[in-house]
C-alpha cells in the first residue's frame, strides 16, 4: 500500500511530537510511532509512589521555554492552557552551617547573597550576567533553532563581531577554566561549576564552551509545568489529532523498509509494513536507526564505522522520587526563609573537592557513598501535584551506567537500590532536619539502568543519546553527513537529540527536523522564522 501516509515518525519524545504537530498542521498525513504505551518520552508525569502524588519521572526543569518556538506557534498557553511557573528564587546550595547561596531571578538579590560570601564574586556574578544574557540572547539560542554550519565557516563568520570573538573565547577554555577566571570563593565556584555541567559538560575539556554562557544564563530561567511536564506533551499531540494526524502506541519498529537507497516505510514487530510517500524521521538514537533497523548492509562501510564510534554520555542520572508528608523545612531557612521555596537545590558538596571528587570517581566507574544532588519539591510551587499539606519530592544525582566494572547488574540489585535510597534521604535531612524516615511516605528509585530500559533510545542511560564531546557537536552532531537532518539513506531524516544541537528537551533537534523536511518537499511553511534567529542573522551571526 503505498504511501499510506506522508511521513511516519519513529519515536514520541517531544522531538517526535515537535515534528509531527509541525507537520501534520502543515497539511501532510503524518503517522507517529511509539513503542511504549504512553506517548511523550522524557515529558511525563506518573504517580509512582502514592496516589494524587504526582511525579516528573524524567523532565522537569524546562530552560528554554522563553525561546523555544514551539510554544508560540502552537499557543500553547493560550489554546491548550499550557502553563509554566517561574520561580523567584531558583537555585538554593544550603550548607552544612546554616549559610546558604542563592540565585534568584533579580540579579541585585543573588548580587546579596553571593556578598556574603565574597563581594568580589558579587560583583563578578552581575557582569557575567548581563554579559551571558547578550551572548545568549545574541546568538546561543538562535543557533538552537538554525541548521549549523562546518566549525571553520562559523568560528570565521564568529570572528567578525564582538560578541562572536567572545564566544569563540569560552569555546576554547574549560568550564571549570571559566568558573575559576570567574569567582574566588570555594563555595560560589561550586555552584557555578555544578550548573555549568551537570547537564553533560566535562569541567576540564575545552571545546563546547559556547554551552557554558548559555547554562550559567539558564541558571535563572528554569521552570516547572503547571500539572506536571506531561501537559506539554498532551498538548502537541491534541495539535496532532486536530490536524488528522495518527499515533500507535505499543509498536515497535524492526526495519526501516528502504528501495534503490531511499526509505518507503517501517516494518513492525508483528510484520506490519506501513509505509511513507514522502519521508521516515527518526528521533531515537543513531545505533538503532541506522545499525538495526537499516541494516550495515545497505550503508556505506565508512559511514557505519563512524556510527560505531559514537560515544554515550560520562554519566546518566539516579532519581529518588519522594512522596513527603510535609514540605522540608531547611536549617539555612532561620536566616534566609526564602530557602524554603527554591526551586532547585544543590546538596551535599561542602567544597568544591567534593563535586571533583565525585566526577573523577565516576570516569572508573565509581560513586562515591556520600555524593551530592540536586533536588526539587515540585508541589511547592504547583499544589497540584501533592495532595493538601503534603509534597512531592525528586532526589536526582549524577551516576554512571557501569559500576565497579560490573556494567548495569549492581544498579539491578534490590539491596544496593535501598542503599542509594537511604543515603540520598540521609544527605536531604542533613540539611532539612523535618525529613526524616516518618515524614517519606514513599520512595520511588529510576537508576541509569532503569532508564535505559523504560527509553530504548536512551542507551547506557543517557539521556541526552550521546556525549557533549568537542567531535559530537554543533555540525559533527551526530557527524557531518546527518547534522542537518538528512542521512546518507534518502527520504530518512533524523530529529532526536542524537542530532545537532542536542537534549535536555531544548526543542531544537526537532524543529530543524521540521524545516528541513517541508524546505526538502516543498511545502509552504504555516510559521515564521523566530524573531531572535532573524536578529541574529542581521547581525551577521548566523547564515
Amino acid at each position: 500500500m503505498p504511501g499510506q501516509y506522508d511521513v511516519i515518525v519513529i519515536g514520541t519524545g517531544p522531538n517526535g511530537l515537535e515534528i509531527g504537530a509541525y507537520l501534520s498542521k502543515a497539511g501532510l498525513k503524518v503517522l507517529m510511532l511509539e513503542k511504549r504505551y504512553e506517548a511523550g518520552g522524557g515529558l511525563a508525569t506518573e504517580q509512582v509512589t502514592l496516589p494524587d502524588f504526582f511525579h516528573n519521572t524524567h523532565a522537569v526543569y524546562h530552560m528554554m521555554v522563553d525561546y523555544a518556538p514551539v510554544y508560540s506557534d502552537f499557543k500553547l498557553e493560550e489554546q491548550y492552557g499550557v502553563r509554566h511557573i517561574h520561580p523567584e528564587l531558583q537555585w538554593a546550595m544550603p550548607l552544612d552551617n546554616g549559610k546558604c547561596i542563592c540565585i534568584y531571578r533579580d540579579v541585585d538579590k543573588t548580587c546579596a547573597s553571593i556578598a556574603q560570601f565574597s563581594q568580589k564574586d558579587a560583583d563578578s556574578y552581575r557582569k557575567m550576567y548581563h554579559q551571558f544574557h547578550e551572548l545568549v540572547d545574541s546568538f546561543v539560542a538562535p543557533a538552537t533553532f538554525c541548521p549549523p554550519v562546518p566549525a571553520p565557516l562559523q568560528a570565521a563568520k564568529l570572528d567578525l563581531t564582538e560578541v562572536g570573538r567572545q564566544i569563540t573565547a569560552f569555546s576554547e577554555q574549560t568550564p571549570e577554566e571559566v568558573v575559576n577566571s570567574l569567582f574566588e570563593n570555594d563555595h560560589v565556584r561550586t555552584l557555578m561549576l555544578y550548573i555549568c555541567c551537570h547537564w553533560g559538560l566535562d569541567y576540564n575539556q575545552s571545546g563546547v564552551g559556547y554551552l557554558i554562557p548559555l547554562y550559567l544564563n539558564r541558571a535563572t530561567s528554569y521552570r516547572l509545568t503547571a500539572g506536571g511536564s506531561h501537559r506539554v506533551s498532551n498538548a502537541l499531540l491534541k495539535s496532532i489529532f486536530e490536524h488528522k494526524g495518527q499515533i500507535r502506541t505499543s509498536a515497535q519498529v524492526t526495519r526501516i523498509l528502504t528501495e534503490n537507497g531511499a526509505a518507503k516505510g517501517v516494518e513492525l514487530e508483528d510484520g506490519t509494513q506501513i509505509m511513507a510517500g514522502k519521508a521516515v524521521v527518526s528521533t531515537i538514537d543513531t545505533h538503532q536507526t541506522f545499525l538495526k533497523y537499516v541494516g550495515e548492509d545497505k550503508l556505506d562501510r565508512d559511514f557505519v564505522d563512524m556510527i560505531k564510534i559514537w560515544h554515550w554520555e560520562k554519566w546518566s542520572l539516579c532519581d529518588l522520587h519522594l512522596a513527603l508528608n510535609e514540605p522540608p523545612r531547611f536549617r539555612a531557612a532561620e536566616t534566609n526563609p526564602d530557602v524554603n521555596r527554591a526551586f532547585v537545590y544543590l546538596l551535599g558538596y561542602e567544597r568544591l573537592s567534593d563535586l571533583l571528587d565525585h566526577w573523577e570517581s565516576m570516569r572508573t566507574g565509581g560513586l562515591p557513598a556520600g555524593a551530592g544532588f540536586n533536588c526539587c519539591f515540585p508541589s511547592i510551587h504547583d499544589p497540584y501535584q501533592a495532595p493538601p499539606g503534603k509534597a512531592s519530592g525528586l532526589l536526582s544525582q549524577m551516576a554512571p551506567f557501569t559500576l565497579d566494572g560490573s556494567g548495569p547488574n549492581k544498579w539491578l540489585k534490590n539491596s544496593f537500590r535501598q542503599e542509594c535510597a537511604e543515603r540520598m534521604a540521609a544527605i536531604l535531612e542533613r540539611y532539612a532536619p523535618n525529613m526524616t524516615k516518618d515524614n517519606i511516605l514513599w520512595t520511588y528509585l529510576t537508576t541509569p539502568a532503569d532508564i535505559e530500559n523504560k527509553f530504548a533510545n536512551m542507551v547506557q542511560g543517557s539521556y541526552k543519546q550521546g556525549a557533549y564531546h568537542p567531535l559530537q557537536m554543533g555540525y559533527l552532531r551526530p557527524n557531518q553527513d546527518c547534522s542537518l537532518n538528512r542521512t546518507p539513506v534518502k527520504n530518512l531524516y533524523l530529529g532526536g537529540c542524537s542530532v545537532y544541537p542536542g537534549g535536555c528537551v531544548i526543542w531544537g533537534p526537532g524543529y530543524n527536523c521540521a524545516n528541513s523536511i517541508a524546505e526538502d518537499l516543498g511545502i509552504e511553511k504555516w510559521w515564521s522564522e523566530p524573531s531572535i534567529v532573524t536578529a541574529a542573522r542581521e547581525k551577521g551571526l548566523i547564515d
